[in-house]
Order: structure tokens, then sequence, then C-alpha cells
């Protein structure tokens, strides 16, 4: 693979060292790259193979080294980690080709002290009879977070959260390529006519578990679709969508998504009242210019955009019929499209709660008599979802919970209040997300 495992190790230099993030990092180093179309293949599995696979990589290697991680350089870490991954984990490299490289690659690097210390582990791995030694299965937290490569902290929350069983099925979920899901414009065309679009310009499409929601497949870049260009769908993910259907929007109605960014519930809400309008805010001016140039890409005149703080008690808002509350989170139901989320020193899921209760407070003032108040998350965590529904209502004498009626194919995964609902990855495909839906009383 000429270049590819350069190219591979120099993003991740880049994760590592700068904390950027994994997929403008691997975009950026690919279209600069003169990587034939397999060898791009390779290394985009490789790369984010490593990235998934840090905490299993960095146990086998403490294991076959005897050495503290800490001791070792994170140059030659990166390396090992990303031989290490071809051993262990991609079937159709052979040993020699990922130990030799490896080798090379401390050379091209001029860390030659360290070729024999790679090459010697790495031998090593090849020749043991189990390459993946696992932790003892008692110590169940432990054990989980080697087995899928996922903090220990956060398997332990999920254990406790949820059980063993639905954490298990989370972190199986982590691994692989996550789905791309995007929601028909309603505004100008149908899914029938969309899929015959996208069918032509050779992409793979199957309707999913909703209506106007699509996924789809062997894509190439999105933007570069004639259907994308002629603003026939957004991309947005089935959880988003199914969020945007529980809110029950009707034609007419005012809606209010007050943490608007990136914008698809926005879009994807004022799709479903063309005569009505849809207030979309957020706390940051360039953030607001990408959500009025995708209206623009999709043609709908019914978004009004303002720079709004929704924390913020002084800053007003428009009184509505419905209003959407997708509150900053710890985002470890999105673990499995930013992998490095995982390797965060401190990811807020403590913290957070009482800035999403606030934002959800303030909102409510604004809410019509009648209307609904939809919180959500793309978080699985407990205290930042079903916790912060039971305080609102226990704050709120003004506000019911709302019953959610599931759309049909969608199945629950845990026992939970009527008004909320966690979407797990492994019950129904989505990332993870939670929603909570309230009515203002008459």
């Amino acid at each position: 693979m000429k270049n590819s495992r350069y190219i591979v190790y120099k993003a991740l230099m880049r994760v590592e060292q700068d904390g950027a993030y994994s997929n403008l990092v691997l975009d950026e180093a690919l279209s600069e790259s003169e990587l034939d179309s397999r060898d791009k293949a390779f290394a985009s599995n490789l790369f984010y193979g490593v990235l998934e696979r840090k905490i299993s990589l960095d146990y086998i290697i403490r294991k076959f080294s005897g050495r503290r991680l800490k001791k070792i350089e994170t140059e030659v870490l990166t390396i090992l980690r990303e031989a290490v991954y071809q051993l262990v984990f991609m079937d159709k490299v052979p040993d020699s080709a990922a130990v030799n490289e490896a080798v090379k690659l401390c050379k091209k690097e001029k860390l030659y002290r360290s070729s024999a210390f790679v090459n010697g582990l790495l031998r090593s791995i090849t020749r043991a009879e189990e390459r993946f030694p696992m932790p003892d299965e008692s110590d169940t937290a432990k054990y989980l977070s080697v087995k899928y490569s996922c903090p220990e902290d956060i398997t332990q929350r999920w254990i406790n959260d949820y059980s063993r069983d639905v954490a298990e099925g989370i972190l199986t979920s982590l691994s692989g390529r996550p789905p791309i899901f995007i929601r028909t414009n309603t505004a100008k065309t149908t899914s029938e006519e969309l899929i015959k679009l996208l069918e032509k310009d050779g992409v793979t499409v199957r309707k999913a578990l909703i209506d106007g929601a699509l996924e789809i497949s062997c894509t190439g870049a999105v933007t570069m679709l004639e259907a994308y260009k002629k603003g026939f769908f957004h991309v947005q993910d089935l959880s988003s969508q199914i969020c945007c259907e529980l809110l029950c929007v009707r034609d007419g109605d005012t809606v209010s998504d007050v943490c608007a960014a990136p914008g698809g519930k926005t879009m994807n809400l004022a799709q479903r009242t063309p005569s009505g309008k849809v207030f979309s805010c957020d706390i940051y001016d360039h953030k607001l210019k990408l959500i009025e140039n995708t209206a623009k890409r999709l043609g709908l005149t019914n978004i009004k955009t303002s720079l709004r703080d929704a924390a913020d008690k002084e800053k007003q808002l428009e009184m509505s019929d419905k209003i959407l509350c997708d509150v900053p989170c710890s985002g470890l139901g999105v673990m499995r499209r930013k992998p490095e989320i995982r390797y965060k020193s401190d990811t807020g899921a403590d913290t957070l709660p009482e800035i999403q209760l606030a934002i959800l407070e303030n909102s409510a003032k604004y809410v019509k008599p009648g209307g609904m108040l939809l919180y959500s998350t793309c978080t699985l965590n407990k205290k930042e979802n079903n916790g912060n529904a039971e305080a609102f209502l226990k704050a709120h004498p003004e506000f019911e919970p709302a019953p959610i009626k599931l759309p049909e194919g969608i199945r629950r995964t845990i026992d939970e209040s009527v008004n909320c609902l966690t979407l797990f990855p492994q019950t129904n495909g989505t990332d993870g997300f939670f929603i909570a839906l309230f009515r203002k009383k008459q």
C-alpha cells in the first residue's frame, strides 16, 4: 500500500497532538494524496479502526511490551497502534507487511533507536497463540471496556443506567462505519422521485422506518450528487428524523428550534409547516450562515435565523406552537460517528445537566397554551436525559407529560415514562438519542 500507512500515521498524529477532528483530518489527507481508490479505502479503514480500537490496542501493547504506555514516545506508540490494528483486526494484511512497514515508518521518522523495540514487540504478537489477551470477565466494566475499546467509566455508566446486556449492545454498535440517512425535501420532490434520481447516479437506496427517511450507500461525495445540488434532500440521522416526527408539527404552526446548528432539524420542521414559520436559533453566527445556506439550497423560505443564547433569560423568543430544545450534550450516543469523543478527558456528562435544564426551562416560557415542548439529546446518559425530564416536570406544573406514539417499526429497548423515548443503535439502527415530550396545559 504505497504511502497509505504513512498518510494514516500523520493523520493520527494530528488527532493525537492537536485534537483535530478525525473526519476533517482524514478528508484533507486523502484529498491531498495521490492514492488510488483501493489505497484510500485501506487508509480510511486503518485510520478509523485505530481511533475506534485505541483502548484495545493500548491494552495489547502494554501486555506484550511490559512497558507503561507513558514511557513510550507518542510517535512510537502511534506507529505501534497502527501496526497492531493490522495484525489483530485486519485479516487480509500479511503479518510481514504490517511489521516491516512499521519498522520503515520508524526509520522514516528518524526513530532509529525505537525501530528494534517496535520490530520485537510486533513479532512477539505474530508468534503469540492469543494475539488479543483479555482481562478477567469477572470485572465486567474493565472486560467490556477492553473488548469494545470504550473508557471504563462510560462502560460502567451504561451498565448502571441500562443493564449489562443493553450496555454491551451499545458497545457492539461502536465498530464499523455507521449508516448514512437522508431526509427527502418534500418541498421539492417525493421519496419515489428522489430514489430514482439517486439510483441513476449509482447510489444504493432503501427506505428507512419513517416516511421521508432513506438510507444510502455507495455514494462517493454526497455533495457531488445531482439530487444534493438540486436541493432534493439533506443528510440527517434517523434518530433526528424521528425526533422531528414526534413533535407533530402541523402546517401553519409557529415552531422554534432553539439550539439549531447544524440545522438538520430546522430543515425537517420547515418542510412540515410550509405556511408557518420556523425560528432557527444558535449562539454562533457562522453556524447560522450554514443554516441559511442549507435553507437556500433546499428552497425553504419560511426559516428565520436568530443569534441567541438559549440559556440567556434576557433573550426573547417568539411565542410558538412547538418548541424543540435539542440541547448541547456529552455526545455519548454518536461515538460511532465521532470516535474521538470516547477519549475526551471530560465529556461533560456530569456537568452539562444544569445547563440543559436551564435551556429547557427558559424555552418553556414561550410555548403557547396547548403547545408542545420537546427536549432531546444525542447522548446515552440518564442524568442528562430522563433525570432532566423528571426534574422539569417536577418544577413546572403548568406542563404535563405528552405520551409518545411510536412510529410503526420503532421499538423501545428499556422501560421509561410514556413521554420519554431512548433510541439505541442496536434496536433501531439509529444513533443513541433521547426524546422527552411535554404539553403546556390550556
